[in-house]
């Protein structure tokens, strides 16, 4: 098996470990993320009605002028989904890595998202 491919499965094994804990409702939804080389996206989702509720991508108009794949691409994410967020009434979420690690891109989104007024 190749690296890239194991570390794909690897990925895919920790987040389905981790989706057994936790679930959104519309209390308090999921604020699941993924990254990818380049970008970064993130949404609040409500798992017992499957709907997305609010959503963020570094590849949105919005964000695409600055940088999009490091931490400042993030940073800005965050903030976005944060303000969607405060738009819907939503203040508390849990939050879902998504299988990756709690550190660099995926932490200053969270960080962002905490200052712009979410609770998790």
């Amino acid at each position: 098996m190749s690296s890239v491919k194991h570390k794909h499965q690897s990925r895919i094994k920790r987040h389905r470990r981790v989706r057994k804990k936790i679930q959104g409702t519309p209390q308090r939804p999921r604020f699941a993320v993924y990254r990818s080389n380049r970008h970064i996206v993130a949404q609040i989702i409500d798992d017992t009605a499957g709907h997305t509720l609010v959503a963020a991508s570094s590849t949105e108009s919005k964000l695409r002028s600055g940088p999009t794949g490091n931490i400042a691409g993030a940073i800005a994410t965050g903030k976005l989904l944060a303000e969607r967020a405060k738009d819907k009434n939503i203040t508390t979420v849990v939050f879902d890595r998504g299988g990756f690690r709690y550190h660099g891109r995926v932490a200053a989104l969270a960080d962002s998202a905490r200052e712009a007024g979410l609770e998790f």
